[in-house]
């Protein structure tokens, strides 16, 4: 267990990323949110894709999804065959997931955990796997060492890229936080930030994907899965996914001593 202290009570109750998720109707309105409509479903279809492919063979694996929200990825990698624990910090959220979880035939254990300070050995699970959750996090380079210490061998984590117009969107974001607006402000990120706080942990990055390159908000706004596949394909075409796409994903392996 790590012995970097947990947030404080006093932090908690301050920062969005724990009083958000600790509402009953956001925790039950999250799914809806994020992967509803065909944009929503076209998300989490990319998502599934890509955590599917990242993880390789599953079956018999031990798998920690930090993060895990209403347990959507837990179960996708479940499916797979492999033994997932979910942690998270929000009591309501893991009850959405247990709820789930009781009309499956497969287990998959859930149970309140802190990103900052996760409460199993070193080394404990053959990967890590962090959606949605660095972009949130107060301090994110805390995290991301926890990541790689419970993990044996690969991490899984994503990021929205500051190179991208996830950049815009995080300025107005916060921008109405401070305000008072009722938003959830979040960071973005270069990936030679994130690639540097892996290697400190003696991880490098070995597989990227990056998603969409127009916001996701316009997108959903337009409501045309066929426009949003058409465009995401031609954009990616002359190259541009390969610079502006957000979210990335990414696959670290631990590296092994010389």
């Amino acid at each position: 267990m790590t012995d970097r202290p947990v947030i404080s009570d006093a932090e908690r109750s301050k920062h969005y990323s724990y009083t958000f998720y600790a509402d009953a109707t956001n925790a039950r309105a999250f799914d809806g949110r994020r992967f509803g409509g065909p944009i929503g479903e076209l998300v989490a279809e990319g998502q599934a894709h890509v955590l599917v492919k990242f993880l390789g063979e599953a079956a018999g694996r031990s798998v920690l999804d930090v993060g895990t929200g209403t347990g959507r990825a837990a179960f996708l990698m479940a499916d797979c065959g492999a033994h997932v624990t979910g942690v998270d910090a929000s009591e309501e959220m893991l009850a959405v997931a247990r709820e789930r979880a009781r009309e499956r035939t497969d287990q998959v254990e859930f149970a309140v955990g802190d990103a900052h300070a996760l409460s199993f050995p070193d080394q404990s699970f053959d990967t890590a796997v962090s959606l949605r959750v660095l972009m949130h996090t107060p301090r994110w380079r805390v995290c991301v060492d926890e990541l790689c210490r419970v993990s044996r061998h690969t991490v899984v984590l994503d990021y929205p890229s500051i190179c991208s117009v996830a950049l815009l969107q995080s300025m107005v974001r916060k921008l109405r936080h401070a305000a008072g607006g009722h938003t959830e402000p979040y960071r973005v990120f270069a990936d030679v930030q994130i690639a540097t706080q892996l290697a400190r942990s003696g991880f490098r990055v070995t597989s990227v994907h990056r998603q969409f390159v127009l916001p996701i908000a316009l997108h959903k706004a337009l409501g045309s899965r066929a426009f949003t596949e058409g465009a995401e394909q031609a954009l990616s075409l002359v190259g541009l996914r390969h610079v502006f796409g957000s979210p990335v994903t990414i696959l670290a392996q631990r590296c092994v001593p010389s």
